[in-house]
């Protein structure tokens, strides 16, 4: 619905719905929810990175006093629990199938990181359950332990399970193209890069809730999550539970940037123990747990190397990484490295001749996953590092070997060495807007007065592309136009401080023309909708064109029925400011009185719409620094 409600739309500056409840104090975070009953949750975790559990006895904890259970990973084997297994296509070297071992919940026989998950503790206290776990005897036996990524691809590196350490490997590209490019070239470049392996620390740790109703048989789990509907399909899997028996619940997030997508082991066993346990059992994270225990991002090393003419040309482009998946891989960590980066390998440059080689590894450390940007980051950062090595051993201007390289606008759609095709980019037109905020031309003069000073003065720039949408292009919206004044719309997505609520209620007054306090953006319940949640850069894009669509259908909808009430064609209606009203006259009905009016008291649409593709989002970064 157009109308003056402009500058409340997208595009424009407001202030933000999520934050009045959490400046007051009033946010729902799962940590601040305490139900009748409510027990606690502590995991004993290994101090070792590799060992056999010769045995444990947990008949010390049992006895202490309000100490509910103690469970381990024999007894949820016997409960006929799953592992959680990798699932994914890939093969080894040589052709052999994808191998690794699948993670028990809680481990069983060995232990292949320090903070793997031996024991968990169910008791009245938080306090009480770790003087309970602490109380639990294990006698470990240590093994060699896989760590370094070179040491563990090796032959020779101990094996964390009987299929070796090497868990998969993707080539793409042409080998015999790219070594010809490089015997052409006039200049090669080559590093041995390492993207650190980095350890999630988000404000709120990861905290679960579970509550198990006894008459149903249902499960309820509130939880800090990013994806709602894919826990609650994961601990029904995993426990071996019947459709319909998980709901999932999140409320405010504090933070998640990946690390809180897929499920944890932990995430079940607090599910498990609500139904062994008859109540309510909380665990939450300390910033320990986290740190050992979450899943950590990055973790590559890679050989790279560059062959360019003498212009500056690339004629080829070859990479050789081993990649960190820690004790027990995970799908989307496989995914990340061997897949989704090197999709975004040669960026925004044409280049057409590639030679790639990714190895996935298995060490005794902690295991790997998404993390802010999830292998994008890491592929950047080597075609970034080795354009700067040759600008230099070039005697070229760094930006200005970038533009020699840089995709033209007249080869749009272009499809990347990758098979991904980039809709559309203007990446010169974005070094240039960057060249000249950051005053690049003027950098000598200013690294002349900070030598007059006695200070030294660097700079450093990287031209990028990024790719969004999780490859999930469909997405689920209702809409409800309340007979009270208020339309609510609900989606799969998840808020965790990105600030999205706004932006889909922006999105919203675009097509209502109602002012945005009307619009009120519900997420976070699996049992009113499924969908792929916030992952893979893809809310907005995914979701908020799924809130367009649902927006207008429901207009569409609202039509019909004012058509009815006014006994006019909908085809003469139009919308504006909140009313549906007769084209050319003052004659209509608004728009919360038509759903008033209805048998519900509401206008309700329930839609699913999808993008075409991923985007390519693209920009231009330049830093300057004086020391």
């Amino acid at each position: 619905m157009s109308g003056s409600f402009g500058r409340f739309g997208s595009g424009q500056k407001v202030r933000r719905i999520e934050d009045k409840a959490l400046l007051e104090g009033v946010g729902r975070f799962t940590g601040d929810l305490a139900p009748e009953g409510q027990t606690h949750l502590y995991f004993l975790r290994s101090p070792h990175a590799h060992a056999r559990i010769v045995s444990i006895d947990v008949a010390p904890a049992l006895a202490i006093p309000g100490v509910l259970a103690v469970i381990t990973g024999e007894e949820l084997a016997a409960a006929g629990v799953k592992p959680m297994a990798v699932t994914l296509p890939f093969k080894r070297p040589g052709g052999a199938p994808l191998g690794a071992p699948a993670q028990p919940l809680l481990a069983r026989g060995t232990v292949r990181f320090v903070g793997d998950a031996v024991a968990a503790v169910v008791a009245e206290t938080p306090s009480l359950a770790r003087d309970a776990a602490e109380a639990i005897e294990v006698d470990y036996e240590d093994l060699p332990a896989a760590i370094g990524l070179a040491r563990a691809a090796s032959p020779e590196a101990p094996p964390l399970w009987e299929g070796g350490n090497i868990v998969a490997e993707t080539q793409y590209g042409d080998a015999a193209a790219t070594e010809a490019g490089f015997a052409a070239a006039a200049h090669v470049v080559s590093l041995e890069l390492v993207n650190q392996r980095l350890a999630p620390v988000s404000m709120e740790p990861r905290v679960v809730l579970a509550a198990h109703d006894a008459a149903s048989g249902r499960v309820t789990v509130t939880m800090s999550s990013q994806m709602p509907s894919g826990a609650r399909d994961s601990i029904r899997d995993l426990l071996g539970l019947p459709e319909g028996s998980v709901r999932v619940l999140v409320g405010d997030v504090g933070g998640g940037f990946g690390m809180k997508t897929g499920l944890y082991p932990e995430d079940a066993v607090v599910a498990f123990a609500a139904r062994q346990v008859g109540r309510p059992v909380k665990w939450a994270a300390t910033r320990m747990e986290d740190f050992l225990a979450a899943l950590h991002g990055r973790d590559t090393e890679s050989h790279a190397e560059l062959a360019l003419d003498a212009q500056g040309k690339v004629l080829g482009f070859r990479v050789r990484t081993l990649a960190d998946m820690g004790a027990y891989p995970r799908n989307s960590g496989i995914a990340i490295q061997l897949l989704i980066g090197p999709w975004v390998s040669t960026s925004i440059y044409d280049i057409g001749v590639v030679d790639f080689r990714f190895t996935a590894v298995m060490t005794n450390t902690a295991p790997t996953g998404p993390y802010r940007g999830a292998g994008r980051p890491e592929a950047i950062y080597l075609i970034e590092r080795l354009m700067d090595v040759a600008a230099r051993r070039m005697g070229i201007d760094p930006a200005e070997l970038r533009r020699r390289n840089m995709i033209r606008p007249g080869l749009m759609p272009y499809k990347n060495v990758m098979g991904q095709t980039y809709d559309s980019g203007a990446f010169e037109k974005m070094l240039d807007q960057g060249l000249t905020l950051a005053d690049w031309d003027g950098f000598d003069a200013r690294a002349r007065a900070s030598a007059a000073k006695g200070k030294k003065r660097g700079r450093g720039i990287a031209t990028f592309l990024e790719w969004t949408g999780g490859n999930v292009f469909e997405e689920r919206v209702t809409v409800a136009v309340q007979g009270d004044g208020a339309i609510e719309i609900y989606a799969t997505t998840q808020a965790m401080g990105q600030g999205i609520a706004t932006s889909y209620a922006q999105l919203a007054v675009d097509v209502f023309g109602v002012p945005l306090e009307k619009i009120r953006v519900v997420f976070g319940d699996s049992d009113r909708g499924s969908g792929f949640g916030s992952a893979g850069s893809r809310s907005l894009f995914t979701a908020g064109s799924a809130v367009k669509v649902a927006a207008d259908r429901t207009v569409d909808k609202a039509k019909d029925l004012a058509s009815e009430a006014l006994e006019v064609s909908a085809g003469d209606l139009e919308d504006s400011q909140g009313r549906i009203q007769l084209a050319g006259t003052d004659r209509g009905i608004d728009l919360f009185e038509l759903a008033a009016r209805q048998p519900e008291g509401r206008i309700f649409i329930d839609s699913t719409s999808s993008v075409s593709g991923p985007t390519w989002p693209n920009g231009c970064h330049v830093c300057e620094v004086e020391v």
